[in-house]
């Protein structure tokens, strides 16, 4: 009779652990993209100020995917200097999606 009348508790209590994990599982996936997010931005920086070949794959496959996730970061700022344009724009959005993937992550755990 021992075994049965803690099961509820046992119940609740790995129903607990479930979702903790399913919470820090959610969690971790936003801040794992938001860092992705993050790594395309700054490759763009790099790849600008670097004089990287437009005409190249990688180049080209990383632009359009930094164009995708700066938003309206992509013209915040107009100096003059191409370069300067690009690592400001986007860099300030790479700053942003580090910032927002962080709290997103953060207020996930504390609500889940």
């Amino acid at each position: 009779m021992g075994e049965h009348s803690d099961t509820p508790a046992r119940t609740r209590r790995d129903s607990a652990q479930v979702r903790a994990k399913a919470v820090d599982l959610v969690a971790g996936i936003i801040r794992w993209a938001g860092l992705i997010v993050v790594i395309i931005l700054v490759a763009r920086v790099l790849l600008t100020v670097g004089g990287a070949n437009p005409d190249n794959g990688i180049t080209s496959f990383v632009t359009s995917w930094s164009d995708t996730f700066a938003w309206g970061f992509k013209n915040l700022f107009t100096p003059g200097d191409a370069k300067l344009r690009v690592l400001v724009n986007y860099g300030i959005a790479a700053i942003f999606w580090l910032i927002v993937s962080s709290i997103v992550a953060r207020l996930i755990r504390r609500l889940g």
